[in-house]
């Protein structure tokens, strides 16, 4: 009975944070801030994951001192620096991506995740998938083709398969694929804990946003911006607190249940965050992609439940 509770209240804690955190990243970057001739949309994509790394940073620094102690770290410094490097490039281009599309189309397309990982997998030869885990990422990618599929115009106009957004989507699950393509490295040459991982990658993406900042200059236009509409403030660092309470959660739900149990609350969490936005942002869905949003998240749960076993090729 313990054991039961204690698992729904860290359901909970993953599902209201990412949902929030869901809810205020369309708010943020999709929102119009100002009146009249004043109006105008925040594209300081750089700074806003500028602050949500430091947030993730200091949430992970915090947790390691006191409840999530793991003691000494070995892994290689360039294991670091490229993760988060590649981890970087996926969150910019995920977040660009929603000044085009919409958030349930990005969170649809995110669930492509399975396939970078799969493919790098299999091409450096070290993994061998099962023929369920090949079905079930056929069905992930039918789902997202048929959800993001553009109808042509009336007018003879050709249909698009894909826009700027989508393209930035593609880009981010490249870098998501290489990332875990490294991570996977350290686990297995190191072992290291997610602690130690989640600290030093903000670390180094800190340093990496910051430099971009500075030399793009954006930091003043995001200076600018705050000045102008200081509301976002609140906006910009409770996007970030839920970032890293959901990402505690998580932590605390492999750390006591494992990581099947936390794949089936994430994976069914994506499926609320796309109605939370539907309903909260007017984002309608038509009927063929309302169908692709069941096959994409039935997919993602077939996998979660059964597509986990990979071996080493001998």
């Amino acid at each position: 009975m313990q054991n039961n509770t204690k698992f729904f209240i860290y359901a909970g804690g993953v599902f209201i944070c990412f949902f929030f955190y869901g809810i205020l990243q369309e708010r943020i970057t999709r929102g119009v801030y100002g009146e009249g001739e004043n109006q105008e949309k925040f594209t300081c994509m750089l700074s806003l994951v500028l602050v949500q790394c430091i947030v993730n940073y200091l949430y992970a620094k915090i947790i390691l001192s006191t409840v999530m102690k793991q003691g000494e770290d070995s892994t290689r410094t360039a294991y670091y620096s490229s993760s988060a490097l590649t981890y970087l490039l996926a969150m910019v281009c995920s977040n660009m991506a929603l000044q085009w599309v919409n958030y349930p189309t990005q969170v649809v397309g995110k669930s492509c995740k399975p396939i970078p990982v799969m493919i790098l997998g299999v091409l450096v030869g070290k993994k061998h998938y099962s023929m369920k885990k090949y079905l079930f990422v056929v069905m992930i990618v039918v789902g997202v083709a048929l959800f993001i599929f553009k109808d042509g115009k009336a007018g003879g106009e050709e249909s698009v398969l894909f826009g700027f957004g989508e393209l930035l989507l593609f880009l981010s699950l490249t870098m998501d694929g290489l990332t875990g393509a490294i991570q996977e490295r350290m686990r297995a040459e190191h072992q290291t804990k997610s602690g130690h991982m989640m600290l030093n990658m903000n670390l180094w993406s800190i340093l990496y946003v910051s430099f971009a900042v500075i030399m793009s200059g954006e930091i003043f236009a995001f200076i600018t911006f705050v000045q102008n509409h200081p509301s976002i403030i609140w906006q910009i660092l409770t996007f970030s607190v839920t970032s890293a309470l959901g990402q505690f959660f998580i932590f605390l739900t492999v750390s006591d249940f494992g990581p099947l149990p936390c794949s089936i609350i994430t994976t069914t969490r994506k499926f609320f965050t796309v109605l939370g936005s539907v309903l909260f942002f007017g984002n309608t869905l038509l009927p063929r992609q309302w169908i692709a949003t069941v096959i994409v998240f039935f997919g993602l749960f077939l996998d979660t439940m059964y597509g986990k076993t990979v071996s080493k090729k001998k």
